[in-house]
């Protein structure tokens, strides 16, 4: 039987060997995989043996076993020993293959589980508050140009660990970015680092200890929040405004509890979006020098800020601030390469702190990103990537005041920004459970509060949020009418 149905599909499937050319191993394992999806090869259907299904494609019989073995670690074959490759009658695959409906007949969403989907990367869904960059938006062909580079160089050092401090072509480079930035600082007082996530855990190691004070956005990073709880430290949250900190409860806060560090994202703030203004930027390093406590200043959003934008960075020239960088909102966040840069003070204990969690980073990674830099498309991209940040906030913003929401500020780039409904009496949390039952992921705003507690105020991602089918939902959910918001 299957060497019938086979038979009959090899006109629609035949091997393509002319330029540019899919790989092989991909055609056949495409052709199976389609073959299975719409029914024709049907649960425990024989395949073809290798050695047939080799010379009847005009492949080797390497390439037909490389793509039986990927349809097998997908799920669609089972290997029998000695009888061969079967269609899988096995439910997981199914499943797998109904995640474009993840949430059919799930009539329960609690908190746990709402806070793991927030930061899933799902295509089927509308993840609305989620926390990174849209793929296309990215420099995957710069990536692939230089890993395909770095493949032909005999030293790419494939096999080496690299040195604690990360590829140092690679932080002269951001040296120069940061030089850039008003902020003056030597290579060696950069340390590369597997993303910002584990540059902000070194910044916090090194400062603090069980019990310490820590001063934190409020709203802010729910990883960070987590990250610093693992730690044993008390989370003290500073009102986040239109300007940045609350500087009255700033300065309440650090008289009372005597903070060892502050930690902080001044611009293009996650998730309000708000800018941090230069006057409350030179009082954060007063108070700072005042109650004897560091700043630990989160810039991944770094290039997407409007002109005019200040950093504590810049300001202090890292006396008191560790700045912490990344690429993963403007290169690719599957390389993890992030930087830390600080006082020569620091930077030793730093460098020991990132030896014990990890004893170096991805030089590969680094390798990868150093050729994106010096490629020469890096500046030209990320004024792109700003300015479509700038529209997308600007149709975003616009779509949910249609659909009867208050934007807390509209944000001067970036993706994130914070918003709720005009109506109070709509409980955010009940319209998540309803979203998802939308293929609609929102961000409640509570996720991103130190003590957890309820508020009305929802993230949305500008990259993200910019659809139609958000924009109808939101305006059910308010009980607004009008024309449909969206890309434009």
């Amino acid at each position: 039987m299957y060497l019938s149905i086979l038979r009959k599909q090899s006109t629609m499937t035949s091997i393509d060997k002319a330029p540019p050319v899919i790989p092989l191993v991909q055609q056949i394992r495409d052709s199976i995989a389609g073959e299975v999806d719409r029914g024709v090869l049907l649960p425990g259907t024989k395949l073809e043996s290798v050695r047939g299904a080799a010379l009847r494609r005009g492949v080797s019989t390497m390439t037909v076993t490389n793509a039986y073995n990927r349809l097998v670690a997908e799920g669609y074959l089972v290997a029998k020993r000695a009888s061969g490759y079967f269609v899988t009658s096995d439910p997981s695959r199914s499943s797998a293959q109904q995640r474009g409906r993840p949430f059919v007949g799930r009539t329960k969403v609690d908190s746990l589980w709402l806070i793991r989907r927030v930061w899933e990367d799902d295509s089927a869904l509308i993840n609305a508050g989620c926390g990174w960059m849209p793929p296309d938006w990215l420099q995957g062909d710069e990536v692939r140009t230089a890993l395909a580079g770095l493949a032909r160089k005999k030293s790419a050092g494939l096999a080496n660990y690299g040195g604690p401090s990360g590829y140092l072509p690679l932080r002269q480079q951001i040296q120069i970015l940061l030089g850039q930035r008003a902020i003056d600082v030597a290579a060696h007082q950069i340390t590369l680092t597997h993303g910002a996530t584990q540059g902000l855990a070194l910044a916090a190691r090194t400062l603090l200890r069980p019990q310490d004070a820590v001063l934190v956005d409020d709203p802010g990073s729910t990883n960070l929040f987590a990250t610093l709880r693992s730690m044993d430290v008390r989370l003290v949250g500073v009102e986040r405004r239109l300007d940045g900190p609350d500087l009255v409860a700033l300065e309440a806060l650090a008289k009372r509890y005597r903070p060892k560090a502050f930690f902080i994202c001044t611009q293009l703030h996650n998730p309000t979006g708000g800018m941090c203004s230069p006057a409350v930027a030179y009082q954060i390093l007063r108070l700072a020098e005042k109650y004897d406590f560091q700043i630990v200043e989160n810039d991944v959003l770094a290039g997407f800020e409007p002109a005019g934008a200040v950093s504590l960075a810049s300001l202090d020239q890292l006396k008191r601030v560790i700045y912490v960088g990344s690429f993963s909102k403007t290169i690719s966040p599957s390389l993890r390469v992030g930087y830390l840069a600080c006082s020569e003070d620091l930077a030793e204990r730093i460098i020991y702190e990132k030896m014990v969690d990890s004893l170096t980073s991805s030089e590969l990674g680094e390798k990868l990103v150093h050729a994106v830099l010096v490629g020469g498309h890096y500046r030209a991209h990320l004024n792109t990537l700003a300015e479509r940040l700038r529209e997308a906030q600007r149709v975003v913003c616009d779509g949910l005041e249609e659909a009867g929401l208050q934007v807390f500020a509209r944000p001067a780039g970036g993706p994130f920004l914070s918003a709720r409904f005009v109506d109070e009496r709509i409980d955010v949390l009940d319209v998540a459970q309803q979203a998802v039952a939308a293929g609609i992921m929102l961000a409640p705003g509570y996720l991103f509060r130190t003590d957890q507690q309820p508020t009305p105020w929802m993230r949305f991602n500008a990259a993200y949020a910019n659809n139609p089918r958000l924009f109808e939902f939101l305006r059910a959910v308010s009980g607004r009418k009008g024309r449909a918001a969206g890309p434009r």
